[in-house]
């Protein structure tokens, strides 16, 4: 029995390369061909090593949301307060206008916006990553609770919904060009709104 042909190609690196063609383009303008330029595999090997494009996208924002919500949950527990971590998290995306990354946006929320309700598994996966970023807005208000910035009688989930509806909004207002000062007035009402 011959063993079959070692892997040529790093399934990690090649799935980061997949992940920013979806990140640029969304998931139905992401061409199987840019997605095999991008990830230097053939057809064949794709569809090995990921299924098919729908398999490739649930990979792709799966990576993306993990290590987005990984870096904000030790950003939020090596912060001096809830507060702290969200004032700075809101700010500094702020102070993306006009970059690349502002272009960008946010591949969650793009995905969420492009797939809206239709029925299948990326609108589903894309709804469930919001879900999960809003979750953890919810323990940095909480937390906030805990600390005497936000008032106890607040209900922590509205205000985590409230949070997740202004980093979408502020994302979607940084990828249209506003500029740092816009976006930055923006986010102040937003943490003043937080605060009350």
């Amino acid at each position: 029995m011959t063993r079959g042909r070692p892997i040529a190609y790093s399934p990690d690196e090649a799935a980061n390369a997949a992940m920013q063609v979806f990140w640029a383009r969304g998931y139905e303008s992401a061409s199987t061909r840019d997605l095999l330029e991008a990830m230097r595999l053939s057809r064949s090997s794709l569809y090995q090593a990921f299924g098919n494009k729908e398999q490739l996208f649930l990979e792709a924002l799966r990576r993306y949301r993990e290590s987005l919500v990984g870096r904000l949950e030790r950003r939020l527990g090596a912060a001096p307060s809830a507060m702290a971590f969200l004032e700075k998290l809101f700010r500094e995306t702020a102070q993306e206008a006009g970059s690349d990354r502002a272009a960008l946006g946010c591949l969650i929320f793009n995905s969420a916006s492009e797939l809206g309700q239709r029925d299948g598994l990326p609108s589903q996966h894309a709804r469930q990553s919001i879900t999960t970023i809003t979750a953890l807005f919810e323990q940095a208000v909480t937390r906030a609770q805990a600390e005497d910035d936000i008032a106890p009688e607040r209900d922590p989930a509205a205000l985590a919904s409230y949070l997740t509806m202004g980093m979408a909004g502020l994302r979607t207002l940084l990828k249209s060009g506003a500029d740092a000062k816009q976006a930055g007035q923006a986010v102040e009402l937003l943490l003043d709104g937080l605060r009350r």
